[in-house]
């Protein structure tokens, strides 16, 4: 019986400068992406995911278009070394949500690393225009999280894993959601180095552009199941996937339910292409039993490679 085998894409904050370039140094395939990246893009992507500085990089506009270029290069190396590969659904963080669509066909490289960088764009504009933070709540429960929110007036962002949840909102109702969440007996509210409020109702001014920008893109259906954030289910066709993505940037990222529903489809292999491990790490705390693998640079390839082969 063949394993059912799913492939997750890193989101917004795994970027760190140096990031894909081992790979434009040793695969030939991977220098041509990123250099069609400078030309779709009209500035040089590479030189920023290589060299940084850190805090260009960090740059909503910029880590952005980042981590969808080189999450589709670890996608395109594996397929390359793994010509045989099947993959039955794939899912990504947030940002990640658009690499995984370009990976299931429903929109191109070029477009989604556009979309990628102009998403990115109105985000930051979003945060400009509006006072947020974001925080990582640890060792709460989603129910007693949930009346905090209500409390601070803030929202939910990211349901991850068991024990930490992410929340988002204006910057002093944060402050005061965790003592709050301290006081009902969180282990842990730590701020996030990020440069607004993610995934709460303070992105409402970057919707409609995101949604007019959407309306632009050729979608097609996807070719495997692809998870949504926003429902924790597999998306419909090319205007529901529109609508999703649209919702999806004030709306909650349910990814521990994403993952619970691959599982209970018998999903048991999952691979996380793109910077960082943060998904492996989100996986192991919601079922430690499943096969992990991950590609994040040129080691990680190899030896993920080499666990495929063996299994075949």
């Amino acid at each position: 019986m063949m394993q059912k085998t799913a492939l997750l894409f890193a989101g917004q904050g795994a970027q760190s400068p140096g990031m894909g370039r081992d790979w434009a140094a040793q695969f030939p395939s991977a220098k041509t992406l990123f250099d069609q990246s400078r030309e779709i893009l009209g500035f040089d992507l590479p030189r920023i995911c290589f060299d940084g500085p850190e805090a260009e990089l960090t740059r909503t506009e910029n880590a952005q278009p980042a981590i969808f270029l080189t999450s589709w290069i670890a996608f395109q190396l594996l397929l390359e070394r793994n010509p045989d590969l099947a993959f039955h659904a794939t899912a990504g963080l947030s940002l990640g949500e658009l690499t995984a669509l370009a990976a299931a066909g429903v929109l191109s490289f070029e477009d989604g690393l556009k979309s990628a960088r102009e998403r990115g764009r109105f985000m930051q504009e979003a945060c400009e225009q509006t006072r947020g933070a974001m925080a990582a709540v640890l060792g709460l429960d989603a129910a007693a999280l949930r009346e905090v929110c209500a409390a601070a007036d803030v929202d939910m962002a990211n349901l991850n894993c068991p024990g930490q949840i992410v929340i988002s909102g204006e910057t002093a109702n944060i402050a005061a959601a965790c003592e709050l969440a301290k006081a009902k007996g969180a282990k842990k509210a730590v701020l996030l180095p990020v440069a607004g409020a993610y995934h709460s109702r303070l992105m409402a001014g970057a919707q409609p552009k995101v949604r007019a920008m959407l309306e632009a893109l050729p979608l097609k259906p996807p070719a495997v199941p692809v998870i949504s954030n926003v429902t924790a289910r597999p998306h419909g066709g090319p205007e529901e996937i529109r609508q999703a993505l649209t919702a999806q940037v004030v709306s909650p990222v349910r990814w521990e339910d994403s993952i619970r529903y691959l599982l209970a489809q018998g999903f048991t292999r999952f691979i996380e292409l793109g910077p960082g491990k943060t998904l492996s790490g989100f996986l192991k705390r919601i079922d430690s039993t499943v096969t992990l693998l991950n590609v994040a640079d040129a080691p990680s390839l190899e030896s993920t490679v080499k666990a495929l082969s063996s299994e075949s």
